[in-house]
């Protein structure tokens, strides 16, 4: 998936560029080297271990034939037909439905859904969400995914951190401009909001289509869309509002949704993701 790799690769440039802007605005030639520093420390950081962190995020427990005999064969049995490798499997403690996929490449995938999910939907239903989440894994989405989540958390520690300098010292004239420092407070979480957003929505459309044509069962993975967003509005997910740049790896977006963050939208609308998956249907 060269397409992938080169948005990675895009992304991971783009927030260099951008925490270098932003260290060489906070504070000149000595802010730009210690923004390119931890810039690509943060890169290496969230390829290779930013997984585990989100996975730790939502206390995900991880399971196997022997604890969870059902939903471990059915996702292996998925797996087998997407001609993957098996992921790690995990199950979150929580009452709203949901689900996601996370790792660096198909080697090192893991899925993970809630006992909220597991109660709520049928086996087929089930099985055509776990399907999505494996296309995410086949189609490399994970690892981008996973990266712009990190992205968006480190880039609002940034600006949080620009508070320091809107103060500045009387006595230093080579302080900060507090206008400067105010502005990257307000932007730059707004284009760790956008960016994600232009990752999130063509490829949640294409997971769709992919665990339609894993599990051959479109109408269940459109039963199973729509089951969720009516639910899930009924029950909160701490770890997604206190990490809320995660919520677009979710199969549905788990946020309440009350003030900005129902302003800006990862996913797309459902109703538009259940037409296209019958139009799917229609041509079984």
């Amino acid at each position: 998936m060269i397409g992938n790799w080169f948005k990675t690769t895009l992304l991971m440039a783009a927030i260099t560029a951008l925490f270098g802007v932003i260290g060489l605005s906070l504070g000149g030639a000595t802010g730009l080297i210690i923004a390119l520093l931890f810039a690509g420390g943060m890169n290496f950081w969230a390829y290779w271990f930013s997984d585990q962190a989100v996975l730790r995020m939502y206390n995900a427990r991880e399971v196997d034939a022997h604890s969870a005999p059902q939903f471990y064969g059915m996702v292996a049995e998925l797996a087998q037909r997407a001609g993957l490798p098996m992921p790690r499997v995990y199950i979150i403690d929580e009452a709203q439905p949901n689900a996601f996929a996370t790792g660096r490449n198909p080697a090192n995938a893991a899925v993970a859904a809630t006992t909220g999910i597991m109660r709520l939907l049928s086996e087929r239903e089930l099985r055509g969400v776990m399907a999505h989440e494996l296309a995410h894994v086949k189609h490399r989405d994970t690892l981008i995914s996973t990266l712009s989540a990190s992205v968006a958390g480190a880039i609002s520690a940034i600006a949080n951190f620009a508070m320091f300098f809107t103060g500045g010292s009387r006595d230093d004239e080579r302080s900060v401009n507090p206008i400067v420092a105010i502005l990257i407070m307000i932007f730059a979480p707004l284009a760790a909001t956008l960016i994600q957003m232009a990752i999130s929505r063509a490829r949640e459309y294409e997971a769709d289509r992919g665990g339609a044509e894993i599990s051959g069962d479109p109408v269940a993975l459109a039963n199973a869309l729509q089951k969720i967003e009516h639910y899930a509005q009924g029950y909160q997910m701490p770890a997604a509002e206190q990490h809320p740049e995660t919520a677009q790896m979710m199969i549905i977006n788990p946020l309440s949704g009350s003030g900005i963050t129902g302003l800006f939208r990862t996913h797309p609308e459902t109703s538009e993701r259940v037409s296209r998956l019958m139009q799917m249907a229609g041509r079984y």
